[in-house]
């Protein structure tokens, strides 16, 4: 298996693990971790397919700016930005303001925007639309 899919399958567990979890005793927190970590692994598999070693960081804002060399990124992508804070800072208590459902939803939502968009963008690549 080539390098970028093993990240995007690994974005796509991380993605299913933090929506499929349904027992309340599971802070929204934590699941907004794993959505973060969705969204870092599905676009640092894009560098990796566009030729790029990915930096070691979670701060989604420099993973962009280095996709932009390569891509056009929809608004829709940018927000995924707002899902840093969730990389470090809500994984320990009492250093942030407790995730709330209506967060974690649009946590997902932004997630998936990401997935979609970085499967739809390797498509339009080797189909020759980009």
């Amino acid at each position: 298996m080539e390098k970028y899919k093993s990240w995007i399958d690994r974005a796509k567990s991380s993605y299913e693990l933090a929506r499929s979890v349904v027992n309340n005793n599971v802070y929204f927190e934590d699941r907004c971790f794993q959505i973060q970590q969705a969204a870092e692994k599905v676009l640092k598999g894009l560098l990796i397919y566009f030729g790029v070693e990915p930096e070691y960081t979670h701060n989604i804002g420099l993973i962009l700016n280095e996709l932009e060399k390569h891509v056009e990124i929809t608004d829709d992508v940018k927000k995924a930005i707002k899902l840093t804070n969730y990389a470090v800072q809500t994984r320990y208590p009492g250093i942030y303001n407790e995730v709330t459902e209506d967060e974690y939803k649009e946590a997902l939502i932004i997630a998936k925007n990401c997935l979609d968009w970085v499967e739809k963008t390797i498509e339009n690549k080797v189909n020759g639309k980009i």
